[in-house]
């Protein structure tokens, strides 16, 4: 019964068109009301406590170091450096697309700003080239969700911050399955261009990729500076998102001198505006996650899926495919409030490494920015490259297809996941 009443008060206040952390109120209320125990006192306490967290922090400092990366020029001297290297193979711009997206997620952690940079710089060149428009749009948004995966990651944060797992382990976690994803896209990219007709592009001479790779130096720094700060406990998630968003500022601001100080104002509003409505959905989502404990909700979903407990790889199997239907209606952000906190305990109870879960929880998540209809990235790349959503579906599904084989892998394959985190972790 409370698992019905978690449910169907949550679904009919999205149905009502209630904004997320509305409706998550409101399902908390209807939690409280079944429990008998409703008091209004409690419910402000826990929104407010929700927000009282020293790891959240992170989301504004991270929020911020990503709008620097685009306006301040990090994200073009990464793309420049990638053209370098290997912009003159068959289909090369495709490859660049994925490295650069790789390198990206290193700097900002969202799938959003990583979509709004590469499809801006690289689609129209894609065509130009004589890429299909389709395929090119959709290769950049299939890249462009490894942004969540590799650290740093804001899905991470959330998920750690209401799941209450290490975000440090999450964050080293990530690295291996972000790197296979791409490579899968550049298999998928591979046998996409097989029976194009394209231009090739000149190779670069020694010192224009000697140039590229001096001109990019500062931007590559920042990664670097973030994971071995994590990996040797040099700060905290929080404290590497404060050291992201310095960073990025003064090598904008100081070394490329490519802000005003008019792109200082509109990239600090910008932040606090995200970063507002991203904290009070988390705060509301807590309130959830306390009741659902109370409501010892996650032994009633065990006890649902308890035929599925003795095989740790069928039950990631159906809780993954779960999470896949609800990716098509829901936003990963608000899908990873809402179940990180019941299928967690969940997936402890069946022996399941929670780390690794949280890392293919993550992965399928950021492949619902690419599922229609609600697809976010799906909507900023067809914005942005001004491309119908038709075209961008139809393009984006092979290297969705190539996503999907590469999380059936890690599921089948746990080690793949848990033996890289565990030496990064060390």
């Amino acid at each position: 019964m409370t698992i019905l009443v978690f449910v169907s008060s949550l679904l009919a206040a999205m149905a009502l068109g209630m904004p997320i952390a509305y409706a998550l109120i409101v399902c908390a209320v209807a939690l409280m009301v079944q429990l008998n125990f409703f008091d209004a006192q409690i419910l402000a306490q826990n929104l407010l406590s929700g927000t009282d967290s020293f790891t959240l922090l992170a989301i504004p400092f991270f929020m911020l170091a990503g709008e620097v990366m685009n306006v301040g020029g990090l994200s073009k001297r990464i793309v420049a450096l990638a053209l370098a290297m290997c912009g003159h193979v068959r289909g090369g711009l495709g490859y660049v697309a994925i490295i650069a997206a790789c390198i990206l997620s290193a700097l900002s952690g969202s799938a959003a700003a990583d979509a709004a940079a590469l499809g801006a710089l690289l689609v129209p060149m894609m065509v130009q080239a004589g890429h299909d428009k389709g395929k090119s749009v959709g290769l950049v948004a299939s890249a462009s969700v490894i942004g969540p995966i590799i650290p740093p990651s804001i899905a991470f944060i959330l998920l750690g911050v209401t799941a209450n797992l290490s975000i440090s382990k999450l964050f080293m976690a990530g690295i291996a399955p972000g790197l296979m994803i791409g490579i899968g896209l550049a298999v998928a990219w591979w046998i996409v261009v097989r029976g194009e007709d394209l231009e090739l592009r000149p190779r670069a001479s020694r010192a224009e990729r000697l140039k590229a790779l001096r001109e990019s130096a500062w931007a590559l720094g920042l990664p670097i500076i973030i994971i071995f700060g994590l990996k040797f406990g040099l700060f905290t998630p929080t404290e590497a998102a404060v050291v992201a968003a310095v960073y990025a500022l003064f090598i904008s601001a100081v070394v490329y001198r490519e802000m005003s100080l008019r792109d200082f104002y509109e990239v600090f509003v910008t932040s606090a505006k995200i970063t507002s409505v991203v904290v009070f959905m988390v705060a509301a989502a807590l309130v959830s996650a306390w009741l659902i404990t109370i409501a010892n909700l996650p032994a009633q979903v065990v006890d649902l899926l308890s035929p599925f407990m003795d095989s740790p790889r069928l039950l990631m199997l159906m809780i993954m495919i779960l999470v896949v239907v609800v990716g098509t209606a829901m936003d990963m952000a608000p899908t990873i409030l809402i179940l990180g906190p019941v299928l967690v305990p969940v997936v402890v109870a069946a022996g399941i490494d929670p780390i690794y879960f949280g890392v293919l929880f993550v992965i399928n998540n950021s492949i619902g920015l690419i599922t229609p209809p609600v697809g976010t990235v799906l909507n900023v790349t067809a914005g942005v490259t001004r491309t119908s959503m038709e075209t961008v579906i139809r393009g984006v599904t092979p290297f969705m297809i190539a996503q999907l084989l590469v999380l059936a892998l890690l599921i089948l394959f746990p080690p793949l996941v848990t033996v890289p985190a565990d030496w990064l972790s060390r």
